[in-house]
């Protein structure tokens, strides 16, 4: 018999020891290389936005579920401005790093599969670039790698209590983010066509059902609300492109699992499929899965990133077998992780940052907040007290509402997009309003007589970010052609 069947055949009796000190050591490292750079430019609009909605506590919104808006909100709440929640990030990038090691474990990885592991999920772009804000991405990678795991065990233990284990996780994503529901139905196609003796037992279908129970009331707030999500993902989908959109945007996702790991993901996708792993060929299923059912519909390229901490793992575990080339790996992980950062944290002056926009826009989106504030400030000091401010989007509004109070603004912050577009209108007229943001005027003018352009919004170091690619500006506008009850279903939208 073969190491490697030999190895197969330990595996499904029992998973070899955590190698925590190597382990440990890398997830240490990652976490002190984000916190160095954590708060060094600022807020990102998605920021504003979980922080807000979770001061509307509900039971669901019209673009999420309520998990991370009220983890955003308690982070708000402690001191350090947007600290605690990067530190928050950076804790859910440490949980996947520690989780991929603990999948090659699973996979019946040693010590030097769980370290190759650990650190390819480390310094793999799709997660660097993730956890440099908090928000639903980074949490919903920390979701898929737990299910990854608790499934992997769940299949070796055999045992009610370790499908129970699956369930509340299921169950948990389900209340943080809807693309859960691919990842369960990626499971359950995995199961039903490589482990069907499972499904003899109760524990699989306890664990469904105990997923299901959790999602309660994030399906019932959406069936009470018209079920707004299927919108919202219905005009996410158009943005792509549809599936085609999304078809053309796949050759992406090397790029951001880092073209030096993509070696490791071929590695990783052979084990599963036609080597020694063939028993975990149900983690292959979730990919699959993903990748089918995230093009079809239209999805963004990063929904299925998860996916390669299974294929991490399993490449580890290929490359800990074959025992060549033995310093090869240290040296394409620290490669991968010198391109991740550069790209992925604000480790470059602003202006270099700017360059890489094309890259990564997400750095740039942390940057100039304050600068916008002080703008609008400045605009709304000339207009009667009260004057309300009307944003287009939910980041502008968000910003004003969270740092415009140390600036000085008082004045009542309204916007129509998604979770803002539920809490209005306000009462009365919009008789003088300053309107702020990506707005043109021709589109203002269908709401009052009188627009005016006060001036553009700019950013400092003459950086770009999305507000000055969509020509951001203040608008004084007056003599409305209604009251806001009756402006604002025209005014609310989904983006």
């Amino acid at each position: 018999m073969s190491e490697i069947d030999e190895l197969a055949r330990t595996t499904a009796r029992e998973r070899p020891g955590m190698a925590w000190r190597p382990v440990l050591a890398i997830a240490a490292a990652a976490a002190v290389v984000h916190l160095v750079v954590a708060a060094r430019y600022g807020w990102h609009r998605d920021e504003f936005y979980y922080v807000i909605t979770g001061r509307h506590p509900a039971w669901g919104y019209v673009d999420q579920p309520p998990l991370t808006p009220l983890l955003a909100r308690f982070a708000d709440e402690l001191p350090g401005g947007v600290l605690p929640l990067r530190v928050l990030a950076i804790a859910c990038q440490v949980g996947c790093v520690l989780l991929g090691a603990k999948l090659a474990a699973e996979f019946g990885g040693r010590a030097r599969a769980q370290a190759i592991a650990a650190g390819a999920v480390a310094t793999s772009m799709a997660f660097v670039a993730a956890s440099v804000l908090f928000g639903t991405t980074v949490t919903d990678q920390l979701v898929w790698a737990a299910m990854f795991v608790a499934v992997a065990r769940a299949l070796r233990l055999r045992t009610t209590t370790a499908w129970l284990a699956v369930g509340l996780v299921g169950g948990v994503g389900l209340e943080n983010k809807d693309t859960v529901v691919v990842l369960l139905l990626g499971v359950a196609v995995g199961l039903l066509v490589w482990h069907r003796d499972v499904l003899r037992i109760p524990g699989p279908w306890l664990a469904a059902g105990l997923a299901c129970v959790m999602a309660v009331p994030n399906v019932l707030w959406d069936a009470a609300h018209g079920w707004p999500n299927l919108a919202m993902a219905h005009v996410l989908a158009d943005r792509t492109g549809g599936p085609l959109g999304s078809l053309a945007q796949l050759p992406l996702l090397p790029l951001l699992a880092g073209p030096p790991l993509v070696v490791l993901c071929v590695l990783g996708v052979r084990w599963l499929g036609w080597g020694a792993g063939r028993d975990h060929r149900w983690a292959l299923a979730v990919a699959a899965t993903a990748v089918v059912v995230f093009t079809a519909s239209g999805g963004k390229p990063y929904y299925q990133v998860p996916v390669l901490i299974a294929v991490f793992a399993a490449g580890a575990v290929h490359a800990e077998t074959t025992g060549r080339s033995r310093l090869r790996w240290p040296a394409v992980l620290v490669l991968s992780g010198l391109i991740a950062v550069l790209l992925g944290y604000p480790v470059l002056p602003a202006r270099a940052e700017n360059a890489l926009r094309a890259l990564n826009p997400t750095v740039m989106e942390t940057y100039g907040w304050p600068d916008f504030v002080a703008q609008v400030s400045t605009a709304a000091a000339t207009m009667p007290a009260g004057t309300p401010i009307f944003t287009s989007n939910y980041g502008e509004a968000g910003a004003l509402t969270i740092l415009g109070g140390p600036a000085g603004l008082r004045n009542p912050v309204l916007s129509a997009q998604n979770a803002y577009s539920d809490w209005g209108p306000p009462d009365g007229s919009p008789d003088t309003v300053l309107c702020v943001g990506e707005f043109k005027s021709p589109y203002l003018h269908r709401f009052w007589s009188d627009v005016t352009e006060i001036g553009p919004i700019t950013m400092p170091d003459h950086v770009r970010n999305e507000e000055t690619d969509h020509h951001a500006a203040i608008y004084l506008c007056q003599h409305p052609h209604g009251t806001w009850a009756e402006l604002w279903p025209s005014l609310r939208h989904y983006d």
